[in-house]
């Protein structure tokens, strides 16, 4: 990692850790900065890095990222901005798919993964989705099956790779927004929205920690 990933890693994470507080305290004016600032400097490392992918891993990685803090900024906003940031986390997941599968991949841990995303789909998702259905907003249906059928080729993407932190990353990620779900779609939990956070931005960490781990 260079001098200037480095430095930026540690200013994503003092970001992120300021942002858990303001999300588990609800301080959404803090949040305001510190949401889109985490990120904004987690692609500042992934620009800066030496990556031991390859450039097309590397530059679809960081679109990635600069379509889910395109999230992260539309989710701050009113509700009706919400299919839009579920739109571009959507489109970030696919330039996370495409990075991933242009590295080497095993057949076995794809299915791994495919077996991963199964029982979450079985366990949590298919619940959200009914939440969904006989909720207040029936016409989200086919957003969210579009996005968490996305975010799963994500998770078994990053399996494919048998990279641990490609593997950690996606995971969290997954479990970040399957909270989520629950939280909005279901039963909202107590720590739901710390639990989010936390697991969102360790994830994203993971994934950008595979650009130099490969």
């Amino acid at each position: 990692m260079t001098t200037v990933a480095g430095a930026l890693a540690a200013v994503t994470a003092v970001f992120a850790v300021v942002d858990w507080w303001a999300a588990a305290t609800d301080r959404p004016h803090v949040r305001h900065v510190t949401k889109p600032a985490t990120l904004l400097a987690l692609i500042g490392v992934a620009v800066t890095v030496d990556p031991t992918v390859s450039s097309f891993s590397h530059t679809a990685m960081v679109v990635g990222l600069v379509f889910s803090l395109g999230g992260d900024v539309f989710l701050m906003l009113p509700e009706k901005w919400f299919v839009a940031g579920l739109g571009s986390f959507l489109v970030g997941h696919i330039a996370y798919v495409a990075a991933m599968q242009a590295a080497p991949t095993s057949a076995s841990w794809t299915l791994v993964g495919l077996a991963v995303v199964a029982v979450g789909i079985a366990v949590v998702g298919q619940r959200v989705v009914r939440g969904v259905a006989a909720g207040e907003h029936r016409q989200l249906v086919g957003p969210v099956i579009a996005y968490l059928t996305v975010i799963s080729a994500m998770v078994v993407s990053a399996f494919g790779t048998e990279a641990p932190w490609a593997i950690a990353g996606a995971s969290l990620f997954y479990a970040s927004d399957a909270t989520l779900g629950w939280n909005r779609f279901l039963t909202p939990l107590r720590w739901g929205p710390l639990a989010v956070m936390v697991t969102y931005h360790l994830g994203q960490v993971g994934l950008v920690a595979w650009l130099v781990t490969g």
